[in-house]
């Protein structure tokens, strides 16, 4: 089973950059989008053998998510019933025989973290979320979680310490994700790998000389650590000011 996790920054924009043709070479049985920046009705999207489950956010051109899958749920939950939370489009669940899969587009802490206190409140409030959901079956998390976990996942870890995205508490509150029982696919599978990013700024030039940050992740619950076969981050594929990230499980 494979599953494609994307910030695109902006659907309609990443269409006319070719995302049709992403979408068919990547070939997976999820693709789960985050940014989308679109309201009901601005985009006629439908590709052959999935279904598409979308979550839009109340203020126009902003946030959004959108997951296409082969596969039928047994129920689809948009948000994470909490309306401070659910106004944003942030989170779709999708619920299947073995497991949960969630996408979640976690909220920016901002310049100088402006936004730190409801971001603080977030986590707490989706690790609620995500262990009711791991107390009934596993789940498999994935998105944009705006957050460099360690030195490692970023490039400039020195001069970015508590910016936005590599703040201490931003950091602590994702060890306490893995800490609750979850597993970073990607570092389970390269726990030493450098220069491994998901994200790079637009400025200076940064995606070509790959001065990026690993902020996009595939998050599974410990019992589904044995079943991972792959991860893998795209950075070749354009589109976007993220890359693609995949994750293989055996499914």
């Amino acid at each position: 089973m494979k599953l494609i996790s994307w910030n695109v920054n902006g659907l309609r924009a990443c269409v006319t950059k070719g995302f049709s043709d992403i979408f068919n070479l990547l070939d997976a049985d999820f693709f789960c989008l985050q940014e989308t920046k679109l309201q009901g009705g601005q985009i006629d999207m439908v590709f052959p053998g999935y279904d598409s489950y979308w979550n839009y956010a109340e203020k126009k051109g902003y946030s959004g998510t959108v997951i296409f899958s082969r596969h039928k749920p047994l129920s689809v939950a948009y948000g994470i019933n909490i309306e401070e939370h659910d106004k944003e489009g942030r989170v779709i669940t999708l619920e299947f025989d073995k497991f949960y899969l969630v996408t979640v587009y976690t909220p920016n802490s901002q310049d100088e973290l402006k936004r730190i206190d409801y971001r603080m409140r977030w986590e707490q409030d989706f690790l609620e979320y995500i262990n009711s959901l791991d107390s009934k079956k596993p789940v498999i998390i994935c998105g944009d979680l705006n957050v460099a976990h360690q030195e490692i996942d970023l490039k400039n870890p020195k001069t970015n310490r508590n910016n936005p995205g590599f703040s201490d508490q931003e950091r602590e509150k994702f060890s306490k994700l893995l800490a609750s029982g979850y597993v970073d696919t990607f570092r389970y599978l390269y726990p030493t790998l450098e220069g491994a990013y998901s994200w790079w700024s637009y400025r200076f030039k940064s995606r070509e000389k790959n001065t990026g940050w690993r902020i996009d992740y595939f998050v599974v619950s410990m019992r589904l650590a044995e079943k991972i076969k792959d991860a893998e981050i795209h950075s070749d594929i354009m589109g976007s000011d993220h890359c693609p990230v995949s994750l293989t499980l055996s499914i």
